[in-house]
């Protein structure tokens, strides 16, 4: 059974546009890097941690987008975030090598 509203068409029908305000894709990106940013800490080896990184590093390059609406404090934060995540991940991988030898 589906929803429907008053012009009789089912809601998977409608054509919707989603709006996202420039605070939006700004909480996005930082919210997104952060939650990477966790999960690299918490990650048991090397290739996952690897793939959190390069999430934050992907958050870091759409901040650079021009006209997208992306604000001087997202791109510092993202910036620190990237800073913060990229001496984690060395200092792992230090740490992993050591562990090999």
């Amino acid at each position: 059974m589906s929803r429907k509203n008053n012009t009789g068409l089912p809601l998977s029908e409608q054509d919707r546009e989603v709006v996202l305000t420039e605070s939006d894709i700004n909480t996005i990106l930082v919210n997104g890097a952060q939650i990477s940013l966790t999960k690299l800490r918490r990650a048991q080896n090397t290739d996952a941690q690897l793939c959190y990184y390069a999430e934050i590093g992907v958050y870091l390059e759409v901040s650079l987008s021009r006209g997208a609406g992306i604000t001087d404090e997202t791109m510092s934060a993202l910036e620190e975030i990237h800073r913060i995540a990229t001496h984690e991940y060395m200092d792992s991988r230090k740490l992993s090598a050591k562990a090999e030898d």
